[in-house]
């Protein structure tokens, strides 16, 4: 998500920006409708795109694109991939090769973590990179078309993101994503921006984070976008800092961008710092593509991105780990079905497993709701309990419960006597709740009812109810702290299927 987002607004008079952003806006969201109704017949001419293009490069034709003319012989041809199995080709880039996995060389490598492998290099090139800026650009003009809040673009924007400094591999600018789309915002735009191009780039997230605070505890910040937990530490800074609600700090803030991470354990702490009602726009953003946003507050879901040089390809979450799973394009979808997300695009990514799963909840137009990683789960029973799953079982009771969760992570606990196994669930409450037990109860009747394996399960006497572990206050941000992930756009893994980061969050326990 992060700086890129300031591109949305292409006007050269800064006094006179919101006056004529709904014009363009209702210009740009008319077109967004208008995408809604063609997603199939674009999605079509996307793919044919991509061969004809993709025929010309050494991944092109080593996979015969060139003898490919539809889905089926597509799938064919071009196997799924993770970033582990693509490493090869990104490896004859990161040497300096052009024609490796579309023509000529990408524009920039995006710097990413989080794989088995370490750091991934995602390339952008000339042809993918208005994918990143337009839909940014898009999902606010459609925020303004559909809000009539137009008012924001003439205040200070903040954007939590990663440094804009950029090094060279292969001759190739090299950074992170965030930091990349920063040197594409407009000059005249930059006096909006916040913060600082010199704060942007401090690579310590505390020290950056205290400039940041420093930097606009007394302007006019009226759009505030970031990973939610970035967000809150950014706000409980300003909080200690002032002793307002930010809200009161920032009479004039109405939008909170979010993205990253599912929002409704973040949502209740957020609004409880604003002290208003404050509108908010969901983004679904990755370093390999701008794949949905949130086209209306009226509706449950993010508008697929579906005429951005992206091909989708859908595989039921089940099938992920299969040697030939099932491959649907977009026509053959079901509504709340779980699946992993497959793309290929114009910069050079074809049959890649970005890791995230998905759901629809409309085709007509095509919304989904992000589920969860499919490398984020629990099955070390056999229950395969996801993302989607654990926020939800947690959040109803906190919810109904009038408790405020700051952060959460679950992980298996295999007995290693005659006791049972358990999930165990480390959270870290606002407050604890007064009754522990209860509360443990009532989650894991949520989880019951949620997935059908957890609750055969607990019936059979396989598992035992689960136990939450409630943690001292800052565990997680201690916990990142200490794995080098504090910031930018890191995040907590919800689900682990081994003990890895359960036996670090078990040294913070809350104990009485």
């Amino acid at each position: 998500m992060g700086s890129y987002l300031c591109c949305f607004l292409e006007f050269r008079n800064m006094k006179i920006k919101s006056y004529l952003a709904k014009p363009f806006a209702n210009i740009v969201y008319k077109k967004v409708q208008r995408s809604m109704q063609s997603a199939l017949s674009d999605q079509e001419r996307i793919l044919g795109n991509l061969i004809q293009q993709g025929s010309a490069s050494a991944f092109g034709n080593e996979h015969r694109l060139s003898e490919v003319f539809d889905h089926q012989s597509f799938i064919q041809s071009v196997p799924i991939r993770d970033y582990e199995k693509l490493s090869p080709y990104i490896a004859k880039i990161k040497s300096g090769q052009s024609n490796v996995l579309w023509p000529g060389k990408p524009i920039y490598l995006a710097k990413t973590s989080g794989t088995t492998s370490g750091a991934k290099y995602i390339p952008i090139t000339a042809d993918s990179i208005p994918n990143h800026i337009t839909t940014a650009r898009n999902a606010l003009l459609c925020y303004i078309a559909s809000s009539g809040n137009a008012d924001f673009a003439n205040g200070n924007m903040i954007f939590l993101s990663g440094s804009p400094t950029l090094d060279r591999i292969g001759g190739i600018p090299t950074g992170r994503l965030s930091g990349i789309v920063n040197h594409h915002i407009p000059s005249y735009l930059k006096k909006n921006q916040l913060p600082t191009f010199e704060t942007n780039c401090i690579e310590d997230w505390e020290t950056k984070l205290g400039k940041i605070v420093e930097e606009t505890v007394h302007r006019n910040m009226t759009l505030i976008s970031g990973i939610p937990p970035w967000m809150q530490m950014y706000f409980d800074r300003l909080m200690e800092l002032t002793g307002k609600k930010i809200g009161d700090l920032f009479p004039s803030f109405s939008v909170l961008v979010h993205g990253g991470v599912n929002f409704s354990p973040y949502r209740s702490r957020l609004m409880e710092s604003i002290g208003r009602k404050v509108d908010t726009i969901e983004t679904f953003p990755a370093s390999e593509g701008f794949f949905a946003f949130q086209d209306t507050r009226e509706e449950e879901g993010l508008l697929l991105n579906t005429d951005s040089g992206i091909f989708f390809e859908f595989i039921p979450a089940a099938e992920i780990f299969n040697e030939n799973p099932t491959r649907y394009s977009l026509k053959d979808v079901k509504l709340g079905e779980n699946y992993a997300l497959i793309i290929n695009n114009n910069a050079g990514l074809w049959g890649y497993n970005i890791g995230d799963t998905v759901k629809f909840v409309s085709l007509d137009p095509y919304r989904i709701i992000v589920s969860g990683r499919i490398k984020h789960f629990i099955s070390a029973f056999g229950e395969h309990v996801i993302g989607e799953e654990v926020e939800y079982s947690l959040m109803k009771a906190a919810n109904e419960s009038g408790i405020r969760i700051i952060e959460f992570t679950v992980a298996p606990m295999v007995s290693q006597d005659h006791g049972k196994s358990y999930h165990e669930w480390f959270v870290e409450f606002d407050e604890d709740p007064r009754d522990l037990a209860a509360f443990a109860r009532e989650v894991d009747e949520n989880m019951r009812a949620k997935n059908i394996y957890y609750d055969d399960l607990i019936r059979g006497n396989i598992l035992k109810p689960l136990v939450i572990t409630p943690l001292r206050k800052n565990a997680f941000i201690d916990y990142m702290r200490s794995e080098g992930k504090l910031g930018g756009q890191n995040k907590v893994p919800r689900l682990s299927n081994d003990r890895k980061i359960a036996a670090e969050l078990e040294k913070m326990a809350n104990n009485p």
